[in-house]
């Protein structure tokens, strides 16, 4: 694949500086997905059903190496309720041909045929390219999500707990997908016009707390602590941990939590140092990664709380002391305890789910949620499981508007020096390597700031590789396959992205007005246009299952046919009418694959 390298000399511009292409007036355009409004439109009279009905039946067709495929087609399945069990292949067929036969071609349908089970419809090519590129050249950051696949879907307000770290505690991989995976599902809910609040749900309370403090005072060190927050406490963490089997040191470390939860002031004052220092060091890693929140909370907001809930469960009747005198709640449908939850310690403590409870009933308060979603790993969905069921015995109905996002674990992410300890570490190792990547090719000494720009594709990198599969699934990392330059990963979108500018850049001075689309019918071309024509749906269905993976793969499609198209459709050399088209086609491929990549936490860059 060969690109064009960047204009040497010049101002070097950023992305979306340029105008967009000035395009042709004339009348109201229709928008992309009014194509399927067209067509509905037409099946509604043969098949007398409401268009709205149809429209979700009716998908655009993804792009074939067959080269000649239709751009959208109807499933008759769709439109049979028993289409699980009593439809034949062969009816389906049968049924699909005698379909296509009634209905017509018209200004926007060039061509109708039937395949197996579908009724495939074709635009007419000219409509095509003018229509989809004038729709995502004006819609910009918008294109996709103004689509009335949307239309029903009701604007919500959704809370969306994520990151999670425990102060003190070792880092682990498992914290690094939970802050992208909840930064992604809240940059889609804030494009698709929810309003969303991210909350970092601090694990800073509890009785590892008890343990550190006694560290600290014998291990401690206040300027370390100043200086570099986790790693000092994650140090005397670990020394700690070695004398944790002493009794002496047990009790002493049950007493200092006690003080805790009872206000003593020097323990408070401690701990608040841990706490303030740590978050000061989050803000700055989580700058790097690209994620802000609205809120740090924390389990230690909840301790006063959780004696609340306590005595709510115990007015309810829900709660029941054990021998041991522990506070548990029955959660068997027999009421037999064979499934129960402990909420408090024989001590009177309380508990992780005891605060959580507290949390999700305060969050509703003062936020009056319609979704409130926990993004954590699997190993913590009993814990949720739990936690809603204690929620709809408290008589909470919104119980069921809670959801879990759980992922898989990630094995093999390990840095040079060995293992990862910190969010810090990873950064710093990716970075490294792709600066080395970087100054094994010859454009390196062109970019103005190879670290910014190598931190960037390195994330790029990282986001990619996590998300290419099922969320749920484990998956073994690897830094070579994620920092690959070629195939299907985050350094190859990225390079996309660049060189598209670049192109961009080198024809900025030329005036684009009155572009003639419709010149714009080689096969390649179609197929940019074609894979464009279906971002919509790709965020619908991303929408629905919160699954990054959707994104991911239509924007390495869209990548690999923008670099095919871009050997074959030359800019430079070609007429000045068709030069122009090609360059609106390059430009509005770019944009996309930007709004996509925003979307999963990459921040595109502009050189390479």
């Amino acid at each position: 694949m060969v690109w064009p390298s960047p204009p040497r000399g010049g101002r070097k511009g950023e992305v979306g500086e340029r105008d967009s292409c000035d395009l042709p007036p004339g009348g109201a355009v229709m928008a992309a997905c009014s194509f399927r409004r067209s067509i509905a439109s037409q099946l509604s009279k043969v098949l007398d059903l409401p268009p709205e009905n149809l429209i979700k039946a009716i998908s655009a067709v993804p792009v074939s190496k067959k080269r000649h495929v239709a751009d959208f087609q109807l499933s008759i399945a769709s439109l049979t309720e028993d289409s699980s069990t009593n439809c034949l292949a062969q009816d389906l067929q049968l049924r699909a041909q005698k379909l296509a036969e009634r209905l017509k071609c018209d200004a926007v349908v060039s061509e109708i045929s039937a395949g197996p089970g579908t009724v495939n419809f074709t635009i007419n090519r000219e409509l095509l390219a003018k229509t989809v590129l004038q729709q995502v050249l004006k819609d910009g950051s918008e294109y996709g999500v103004k689509s009335e696949l949307f239309s029903t879907v009701p604007r919500q307000k959704a809370v969306i707990e994520f990151g999670s770290p425990n102060i003190a505690k070792k880092f682990h991989v498992g914290h690094l997908r939970s802050t992208i995976v909840g930064n992604f599902i809240a940059n889609l809910k804030v494009a698709l016009g929810h309003e969303v609040t991210r909350i970092n749900y601090l694990g800073d309370w509890g009785m590892q707390f008890g343990l550190l403090g006694v560290g600290f005072q014998r291990f401690g060190n206040k300027e370390k602590l100043k200086s570099s927050p986790l790693q000092h406490l994650f140090e005397v963490y670990v020394q700690i941990n070695k004398a944790a089997e002493d009794e002496n040191t047990k009790k002493l470390a049950k007493d200092f939590f006690k003080k805790m939860e009872e206000h003593d002031e020097q323990t408070l004052s401690l701990w608040k140092q841990f706490r303030d220092f740590s978050i000061e060091e989050y803000i700055r890693i989580y700058k790097r990664l690209g994620v802000h929140f609205d809120e740090y909370s924390g389990e230690s907001f909840y301790q006063e709380k959780s004696q609340e809930v306590l005595k709510m469960l115990e007015d309810k009747g829900l709660l029941q002391k054990t021998i041991e005198g522990t506070g548990i709640v029955d959660l068997s449908e027999k009421k037999d305890l064979s499934s129960f939850s402990t909420v408090v310690r024989s001590d009177g403590t309380s508990l992780y789910i005891t605060r959580d409870l507290a949390a999700a009933i305060d969050r509703m308060n003062k936020h009056s949620w319609d979704t409130m979603i926990y993004v954590t790993d699997k190993g913590q969905s009993n814990h949720f499981q739990h936690l809603f069921q204690i929620l709809k015995l408290m008589g909470y109905d919104w119980a069921e508007r809670c959801q879990h996002v759980s992922f898989g674990l990630v094995q093999g992410m390990k840095t040079r020096r060995g293992e990862v300890i910190f969010l810090e570490d990873v950064l710093n190792e990716v970075r490294s390597r792709m600066l080395q990547n970087m100054a094994s090719t010859k454009t390196t000494k062109e970019i103005e700031d190879p670290v910014e720009t190598a931190e960037k594709v390195g994330l790029a990198a990282l986001i990619i590789q996590d998300f290419r599969g099922l969320l749920s699934s484990d998956y073994q990392f690897s830094w070579d396959r994620a920092l690959q330059s070629r195939g299907d990963t985050g350094v190859f979108l990225q390079y996309t992205h660049a060189r598209l500018h670049s192109l961009e850049q080198m024809h900025r001075n030329e005036q684009l007005t009155d572009v003639n689309m419709a010149c714009l019918q080689e096969p390649d071309a179609i197929s940019v246009l074609q894979h464009l024509l279906r971002y919509d749906e790709v965020l619908y269905r991303s929408s629905q299952d919160l699954q990054p993976k959707h994104i991911v793969s239509y924007l390495l499609t869209l990548s690999h046919l923008a670099a095919v198209a871009h050997k074959t459709l030359p800019v430079k050399g070609s007429a000045p009418e068709l030069a122009q088209a090609r360059l609106c086609l390059f430009q509005a491929a770019r944009s996309v694959l930007a709004n996509g990549m925003k979307l999963l936490g990459i921040t595109p860059v502009t050189e390479m």
